[in-house]
């Protein structure tokens, strides 16, 4: 994760990237790998309620343009 700020590849959001990093290479069991996301780290660095609620905001409209492109395609299909 860039900068370890809590917003993934191209500001995203957390847990969107191709777990090409350390955290999703083993290294850190995909739980942050001690910078602040696990309960073993000393920086506890866990998003405020605002920023959790942008990045499930985002996380939102991503899957609502997921879900528009999933049902345009099935009308493609004949459904």
């Amino acid at each position: 994760m860039p900068r370890q700020d809590g917003t993934g590849p191209q500001g995203q959001g957390f847990l969107t990237g191709r777990g090409m990093g350390p955290c999703g290479q083993g290294l850190g069991m995909r739980r942050g790998c001690g910078c602040g996301w696990n309960n073993f780290s000393p920086l506890r660095n866990y998003p405020t309620k605002k920023e959790e609620l942008e990045i499930l905001k985002e996380e939102a409209q991503a899957l609502e343009q997921d879900l528009k492109a999933i049902q345009e395609r099935m009308k493609e299909l004949g459904e």
